[in-house]
């Protein structure tokens, strides 16, 4: 596979091979074949072995899909979503059965890898890990059967060490930080002091971590930097940024920094404190703003990838699509309790509002 893609129509691909089958990876339809007339099969079986090779063929027929969470929050839970609906959605398109379960990680390296066994084990003929240790582990457990894995959501594939492997692939949900950046400043020219706020056990993290460093550096802007790992830690650590009267937080996409947006949102808006994120179900959790992947389109796409993926097989498919952003989330009640204007983002681009919603 090459290096890397640019999103593509993913969705065109999938109706051409539609029309290829269905089985697993190492599944094979072995109905003898029958003649032009219909007649019986060429090794003379009979009536009774026909029987039995075609309950054979339509269970080769179906779609086992595995979709592994790496923890419940909203935006892992939006993807999941959109996956299951286009996964419908192919089902209803094509005519093939499509069987689907959603797993959820809990956040545990060793639940996950538990999660990987069993679905290698049931011989399901995709795996979707949504994020990049589930994607991490899910690829691991499928190393010796080849089952392909169609990750999503995984900002920096090639930090991450998914790229290379054949069979492997997925979507990039990759963050503009310099962009967000941007926002932050037009929004507020006068922001002297930024918070980091992420955690160290987020792979997705560590580049634009960097890259906000190197921004903020460059334009000459203070940073102070808090990780946690856990909710509690979370707290403590937006607590310390209100301390350190900070002028506005950015966070990445970072999934324990996500879970607990709800808990942190009200004590950052009632400090002054803008926090710009990398995804906008932070957003909808409370955060400010962000300018970022739409993670049902990722949902959808991903879908289609893997459809793609089982119907035609990964040889030429790339080592990852990234999904293309754009689109600026704002939080109006947020935006309300800190007095905030954000009317210069609509000359950035596409300016969506939300309010909080507690999913």
């Amino acid at each position: 596979m090459k290096k890397r893609a640019v999103s593509v129509l993913l969705a065109a691909a999938m109706v051409a091979a539609a029309a290829a089958g269905c089985g697993g990876t190492d599944r094979e339809n072995t109905a003898p074949a029958a003649d032009a007339a219909g007649g019986e099969a060429e090794n003379g079986a009979g009536t009774e072995n026909q029987e039995e090779t075609a309950a054979e063929g339509q269970e080769d027929d179906v779609c086992r899909v595995a979709v592994v969470k790496q923890m419940d929050h909203a935006s892992l839970d939006e993807i999941a979503n959109a996956v299951c609906e286009e996964l419908d959605q192919i089902m209803a398109d094509t005519g093939r059965t499509i069987e689907y379960e959603v797993h959820s990680g809990q956040g545990d390296q060793s639940v996950l890898m538990q999660i990987g066994t069993q679905v290698i084990s049931d011989e399901v003929d995709v795996v979707i890990p949504i994020a990049t240790l589930a994607a991490q582990v899910m690829a691991t457990c499928a190393e010796e059967t080849k089952t392909p894995v169609v990750y999503a959501a995984i900002s920096d594939p090639e930090s991450a060490d998914m790229t290379g492997i054949d069979y492997v692939t997925g979507t990039s949900d990759a963050l503009n930080t310099s962009f967000i950046m941007d926002m932050m400043l037009t929004q507020n020219p006068e922001v002297k002091k930024v918070g980091l706020l992420y955690s160290l056990s987020e792979d997705n993290s560590a580049t634009p971590i960097a890259e906000a460093k190197a921004y903020l550096d460059e334009k000459g802007i203070a940073y102070v930097e808090k990780t946690a790992n856990t909710n509690d830690e979370v707290i403590i650590a937006a607590s310390a940024l209100i301390g350190e009267k900070v002028d506005a937080i950015f966070t990445p996409t970072d999934n324990v920094i996500m879970s607990a947006e709800l808990a942190i949102y009200e004590d950052l808006a009632a400090a002054g404190i803008p926090h710009y994120t990398g995804a906008d179900s932070f957003v909808r959790n409370g955060a400010f703003a962000t300018c970022g992947v739409n993670y049902t389109d990722l949902g959808h796409e991903t879908a289609d990838l893997a459809y793609r993926a089982v119907t035609g097989g990964m040889e030429d498919l790339e080592d990852y699509y990234l999904m293309e952003g754009g689109i600026i989330t704002v939080n109006t009640e947020t935006a309300d309790a800190l007095g905030a204007d954000y009317s210069a983002f609509a000359s950035m681009g596409e300016v969506v509002e939300v309010t909080t919603t507690e999913d």
